[in-house]
């Protein structure tokens, strides 16, 4: 379960020749009430984002999975 102090980020995955390509898109803080604010850098190409709990550590960027 996701509380207010877990630390999530926001990707926009695109099917490239070689599999998914996830691009970080931006970061997520979960608040108080349960809703998600979103802090985005980028904007996905076809409109789609998925957030999921931060696994790398500060600092690492992860652009494939």
């Amino acid at each position: 379960m996701t509380t207010p102090a877990t630390r999530l980020t926001v990707f926009s995955i695109r099917e490239g020749k070689n599999g998914s390509i996830w691009v970080r898109a931006g970061r997520a803080t979960m608040n108080a009430d349960g809703t998600l604010l979103l802090e985005l850098d980028v904007l996905p190409i076809d409109g789609k984002l998925h957030v999921r709990e931060t696994t790398e550590r500060p600092g690492e960027r992860a652009l494939t999975h």
